[in-house]
């Protein structure tokens, strides 16, 4: 889903809202505690500029993952163009298991290296003390 232009933060988390079902379902999401109703009134509250209810950024990060899974970036997108970012670009979850793999494999290389080292420095002679 290709964002539009948000003008804020609010803007952006709304659109990222719609991706995910709503604001009942957002609320629900976030607060499970609550009824989905209240839930909902809730969410739609930490989106309200007016309002002093403001969700913690554990829950916004929460939404941007949930949205980036919906292939909505619009959050994202808001938060990179407002600090002066050029557009983020998602990293897919193959594109990502094949990096993790490739650090594997050099680290166990490094770690293979290590070991020959530490080897060589134990049979090497070592200079007698004078004492």
């Amino acid at each position: 889903m290709q964002s539009d232009l948000c003008f804020s933060i609010e803007d952006a988390l709304r659109e990222a809202t719609r991706a995910l079902g709503g604001s009942k379902a957002m609320g629900h999401r976030l607060r499970p505690e609550l009824d989905p109703d209240a839930a909902g009134r809730w969410w739609l509250d930490c989106l309200n500029p007016e309002r002093a209810q403001k969700p913690s950024l554990d829950q916004v990060l929460c939404v941007m993952r949930w949205a980036r899974d919906e292939s909505c970036h619009a959050v994202m997108d808001f938060i990179a163009r407002d600090c002066g970012y050029t557009e983020p670009e998602p990293i897919t979850p193959e594109d990502e298991a094949a990096e993790l793999q490739r650090q594997f494999v050099a680290s166990v290389s490094q770690l293979q290296q290590l070991a020959t080292r530490i080897e060589r420095n134990k049979a090497a002679p070592r200079p007698r003390r004078q004492g």
